[in-house]
């Protein structure tokens, strides 16, 4: 038995009729499709990723103190 009751059997006579169906060369190209796909969305996410350090970075630069910010430009703060 395999999972969930299905034994490798079953399982290679569905794959037989996925593949009378579809054919070889179609499920060739949907398995790069949906590689491409993944491979897409990884790089989605280590781009928003990249994005959103960025942004915490500026907005750390834009919570400091504003004496921190004076003290940076060279300014002094007059009372």
């Amino acid at each position: 038995m395999g999972v969930s009751g299905i034994s490798i059997w079953q399982l290679l006579i569905v794959l037989l009729i996925v593949v009378l169906i579809f054919g070889t060369k179609r499920i060739k190209n949907i398995g790069s499709d949906l590689g491409g796909a993944i491979k897409s969305f990884r790089k989605g996410l280590n781009e928003a990723e990249s994005a959103e350090s960025d942004l915490s970075k500026i907005g750390e630069e834009l919570n400091k103190d504003p004496e921190e910010n004076e003290e940076e430009s060279g300014e002094t703060k007059n009372d």
